[in-house]
């Protein structure tokens, strides 16, 4: 296959990657300038030459994979025998520049419950670059009269994001329909409803972060209920509620909605320690 379905494929199965691409190249070299070559935590697509040039080039690509880094690097290699080198010789007698470009996983949220406070964070988070998941047990909460079509009209018309719609009568079930690593908020009309999607949410073994509205008393109220269930201290501590930023306070939805965006645009920035492969 070539670099651009290798790219394709591994952004469908939301694999983290670095396009390599010999962007200079002084004298002689075993590829031209423009050569591409993708390099995943454990696969290498295409070629920028092989022998020392390559395996150089992905290791320092692995080594940015493995730090989670966001920034483009510049890495400039001389061809030659006095080169010291850590994979052997090669000897063409050139230079080359080669541009390292990270190309990370597209984040994913996904809100249950798209009431009062639901509908303002789509539209907030909705202006981000990620995979938006709605999910309610209410099919009106997510028709086209209250919603529009997202990204053409309505009140997401003006979405950046890729917004999935998920009408769930059951909505823990909409669990299963998440990818790796996406961060989870849990916010619906109904108690019984809330604490059905933690409880199923600690049981997923591949989520992000959970994050609850409520009060500490409503926590208390669950925290009980899911020991009883089977979760320990440890898997409690996954969830953060009240989910938010201290410093946004306020009780009206648009308020909640900000302060709830901001903490997840916070946590998205961090790294995932699952992604680690060193």
């Amino acid at each position: 296959m070539d670099w651009l379905e290798a790219l394709q494929r591994l952004r469908e199965a939301r694999t983290p990657a670095v396009l390599v691409t010999m962007a200079v190249v002084r004298g002689h070299a075993p590829r031209n300038g423009g050569a591409k070559m993708i390099v995943s935590p454990d696969t290498v697509f295409g070629t920028v030459g092989g022998g020392n040039l390559e395996q150089t080039a992905t290791d320092r690509a692995r080594a940015m994979l493995a730090t989670a880094s966001a920034e483009p690097e510049l890495l400039t290699m001389t061809l030659s025998d006095k080169a010291t080198t850590d994979y052997g010789v090669q000897c063409c007698g050139g230079e080359v520049t080669m541009l390292l470009e990270p190309v990370r996983v597209v984040p994913s949220v996904a809100v249950f419950g798209v009431g009062h406070v639901g509908i303002e964070l789509a539209r907030v988070l909705g202006r981000q670059e990620l995979e938006l998941h709605l999910v309610d047990s209410r099919p009106e909460m997510l028709g086209a009269a209250r919603l529009g079509e997202p990204g053409v009209s309505g009140l997401l018309g003006d979405a950046v994001a890729t917004v999935h719609l998920h009408h769930e009568p059951v909505p823990e079930a909409g669990l299963a329909l998440l990818p790796p690593g996406t961060h989870v908020l849990i916010m619906t009309h109904d108690h019984v409803e809330d604490l059905a999607i933690v409880d199923t949410a600690l049981r997923h073994p591949a989520l992000g972060s959970i994050g609850l509205i409520g009060s500490r008393s409503k926590w208390a109220r669950f925290r009980t209920r899911l020991r009883e269930l089977g979760h320990d201290d440890a898997a409690l501590a996954r969830v953060e509620t009240p989910i938010g930023i201290p410093e946004v306070a306020g009780k009206a939805p648009a308020t909640i909605a900000v302060s709830v965006a901001a903490r997840i645009l916070q946590l998205i920035e961090q790294p995932d320690p699952s992604s680690d492969e060193g």
